[in-house]
């Protein structure tokens, strides 16, 4: 008998057929999964690596062999049909398996290698980079680590991140935190020579009536309401106009020590521009510690080892 004789009845076999079912459908049945997921094309197609088109492609050849409607796609979004759903219910559980097993056999190697996605302000960005994860990329040659600089309070998921950086009370419900800095708060400040030609306020509720210096948030594009607290404990916030406006703290802070108006800022991001009398602050009683950067991510079946290493390294010690 023939080898090819072989091969064409073996193809016959019910186990050879099945093998050859999933290896034709597993590919899709990812492709259908990251969609479902990501509710957008485009978002999935990022994260898989993969064009539009031809994720696609991929998503109605599968309910092509399927006979069924997985997804109803609008000019706005995408949602998966009851089919869809159901399907996306199985598959989730396996692939979250899957994909704690092969994150168990990378830890088994001698060096953490893959790529953890952060996101933080530019400010705790910088504050991160340069003291802690500097010497996880030296130590760790296959390791990487993105860094994405964002003012918005994005989902984790939405942005593909592994984890994000924000200020102990920012923090969501239902994500496990860690402390990563010390205690820090917002100062407003201002050259001297703002306070010699507008006055220095007294309170805050004198800040709309002064220039100030704006920081235009991500998410919905909105600009930062200044936060303080009164001296009898309650929460105020204020709005606060003027000529310029950042979506980062650095310009922000630069702007004030120009004399382009007051600015809001983190102590210790102008603690040198105060010690060199570039800046000096203002409503002092007004502006309380809060707890510092935390570390903050969903919880997993198992960290990956590149994560833990980063994680190891951001932790506030002692």
């Amino acid at each position: 008998m023939s080898a090819a004789h072989v091969s064409r009845g073996s193809a016959t076999d019910p186990q050879t057929r099945a093998a050859l079912m999933l290896r034709e459908n597993i590919t899709d049945l990812i492709a259908l999964a990251a969609v479902s997921q990501e509710r957008s094309f485009t978002r999935a197609a990022a994260r898989l690596n993969v064009s539009q088109s031809a994720l696609s492609h991929t998503i109605k050849s599968l309910e092509a062999r399927l006979g069924l409607r997985l997804l109803r796609r609008t000019t706005r979004s995408v949602a998966p049909t009851l089919e869809g759903e159901d399907l996306r219910a199985t598959l989730n559980p396996c692939f979250e398996k899957i994909e704690a097993r092969l994150r168990a056999l990378n830890d088994a190697r001698d060096q953490p290698t893959g790529t953890v996605r952060i996101v933080a302000t530019d400010y705790a960005i910088d504050t991160l980079s340069r003291s802690k994860l500097a010497p996880v990329l030296r130590d760790h040659p296959p390791e990487r680590i993105e860094l994405v600089n964002d003012y918005g309070y994005t989902d984790l998921a939405a942005s593909q991140c592994d984890a994000g950086v924000r200020y102990g009370d920012q923090v969501s419900d239902g994500m496990i935190a860690a402390r990563i800095g010390p205690d820090d708060r917002m100062i407003c400040v201002g050259a001297p020579a703002v306070y010699e030609t507008h006055g220095r306020p007294e309170t805050p509720h004198d800040l709309p009536e002064l220039p100030c210096v704006n920081l235009r948030l991500s998410n919905h594009g909105g600009l930062y309401a200044w936060e303080f607290e009164a001296p009898d404990g309650s929460d105020l916030t204020v709005k606060v106009g003027g000529q310029a406006c950042f979506n980062a703290i650095g310009p922000v802070m630069q702007a004030a020590i120009d004399g382009i108006g007051l600015a809001l800022v983190p102590e210790r991001l102008a603690a040198r521009a105060l010690a060199d009398g570039a800046l000096e602050t203002c409503l002092e009683d007004w502006c309380p510690s809060f707890p510092g950067f935390h570390i903050f991510y969903p919880s997993r079946l198992r960290a990956s080892s590149a994560f833990q290493v980063v994680l190891d390294a951001l932790r506030e010690r002692g």
